[in-house]
């Protein structure tokens, strides 16, 4: 018997039961990054929530009936900014992070999307989606600007559940004088001398950053799809805005049916951000810890759940899958996974309760039942995916002791021990786990092995 897939959607803010469209075309829109600065932790957790909900829906519908667009924001006003501090340009600096992010999703063990669409490729389709928009009377121009009549839309605030003046009156809204009312946003503006530019009907500019989401869906999804994921900061104005311009400019009833939104990621339950100062760079794990364990860590608590970040997290995580590695992973055999395994993830990604599942697995695996479905099971939300060796290698390359000086400091700590100097023996231990190696007295002989 089929499982069905169940998720919370944010548009009417209720758990549903998932129907696509066509179950032979899945279709599914996540907001990616934009690129003006490297990739942090809290991006990091979209990439691995919608990563899984790939997979899930095509266990459930096919690999070859999904299709999962993630786009590149390669022009906006952070950019601009961030290539002037650096004196370099936009495109040197667009570039530069693309390849970072695409390292840091292989680092995360994250599958390509299907489509990963940059904004600056598809200009031509965000000015014809203005041009819809200024005939049907949706938008105007004002001093080379466009700007959407927000008013003109009469379901504007659907998703985020609000009347037009509290979400004002709770966010920063763009304030500028050629505006006709506060609310209404921007859909194309002037670009300043040695900016990057777009020829248009209304003069050399650059489109706003709501539109692009709504001409890339379109392109690769049509007009109306299935889903659309992103962070829950993105609610409000981004996706707000996104479903007002493309229901107006496509003349459809719906934009996407169902919205997945991802929660923060907090340090001390606080929301992790740069006015915060604890911004946490995914470069700065990958020398310390395995992508492994990050990824794990990211599903340790329900994506519509605040994830608060700390360091016994990660050592917890790191404990959890050193013990898993030492099941044998030669001779794997890749085997369906049955229903009540992967009922937590269709029950709206519920992945601490497939991690569960998972900790019941291995203890069947430990006694020798049940390898390879254990195995499967890990793989299917991409853990497990290194070999034994290379998780190990990875961890002694993190240390900072070569194996003559592991080897030295473990005579000492022998010496020690036969001179009944106890306290200088625990030192010496605690100064080698603290440097990533782990000692176990066993039949008279002390053996040592890599965190």
């Amino acid at each position: 018997m089929s499982l069905d897939i169940f998720l919370s959607n944010s548009l009417g803010n209720k758990k549903e039961k998932f129907n696509p469209i066509d179950p032979e075309n899945v279709r599914m829109y996540v907001c990616g990054p934009t690129v003006y600065d490297d990739p942090h932790i809290g991006n990091a957790r979209p990439l691995v929530v919608f990563d899984i909900l790939f997979k899930l829906l095509k266990n459930k519908y096919g690999d070859k009936s999904v299709t999962y667009v993630r786009n590149i924001t390669d022009i906006d006003d952070k950019i601009i900014k961030s290539s002037k501090e650096k004196k370099i340009s936009t495109t040197e600096l667009t570039s530069n992070i693309t390849k970072k992010f695409h390292e840091d999703c292989d680092y995360l063990n994250c599958v390509s999307p299907t489509h990963e669409p940059k904004a600056t490729d598809n200009i031509e389709l965000m000015i014809k989606m203005i041009n819809e928009l200024i005939k049907g009377e949706f938008a105007y121009v004002n001093e080379n600007h466009v700007y959407f009549k927000v008013k003109k839309f009469g379901n504007y605030g659907c998703l985020s559940n609000k009347n037009i003046d509290d979400l004002i009156a709770g966010s920063r809204v763009e304030l500028s004088d050629k505006k006709q009312n506060p609310e209404d946003f921007v859909l194309w503006k002037p670009s300043r001398d040695n900016e990057p530019s777009w020829d248009s009907p209304w003069g050399k500019g650059r489109p706003g950053w709501h539109l692009e989401c709504s001409a890339m869906s379109k392109k690769y999804l049509g007009n109306t799809f299935d889903i659309h994921g992103g962070g829950r900061d993105l609610i409000f104005p981004h996706h707000e805005n996104e479903i007002a311009q493309s229901i107006c400019a496509n003349k459809t009833k719906s934009f996407a049916n169902y919205w997945v939104h991802n929660n923060f990621i907090t340090m001390s339950n606080e929301k992790m951000a740069k006015s915060q100062g604890n911004i946490l760079k995914i470069k700065d794990f990958k020398k310390k810890i395995s992508g492994q364990i990050i990824r794990m860590a990211l599903m340790s608590a329900h994506y519509k759940q605040p994830l608060d970040w700390n360091d016994k997290l990660l050592i917890d995580c790191e404990n959890t899958l050193d013990k898993w590695y030492r099941i044998e992973l030669d001779n794997f055999k890749s085997i369906k996974i049955p229903n009540e395994i992967l009922k937590p993830l269709y029950e709206d990604l519920n992945t601490p309760g497939y991690i569960a599942n998972l900790h019941g697995l291995y203890e069947k695996a430990s006694k020798g039942e049940k390898k390879d479905l254990f195995i499967a099971a890990c793989q299917f939300v991409g853990l497990l995916s290194e070999t034994y060796e290379q998780w190990q290698e990875f961890k002694k390359n993190r240390v900072s002791l070569s194996e003559t000086e592991i080897e030295k400091m473990i005579n000492l700590r022998d010496i020690a021990r036969e001179n009944k100097d106890y306290k200088e023996a625990d030192q010496i231990r605690d100064e080698l786990s603290d440097k990533g190696v782990l000692i176990e007295d066993k039949d008279g002989k002390t053996l040592w092995k890599f965190k």
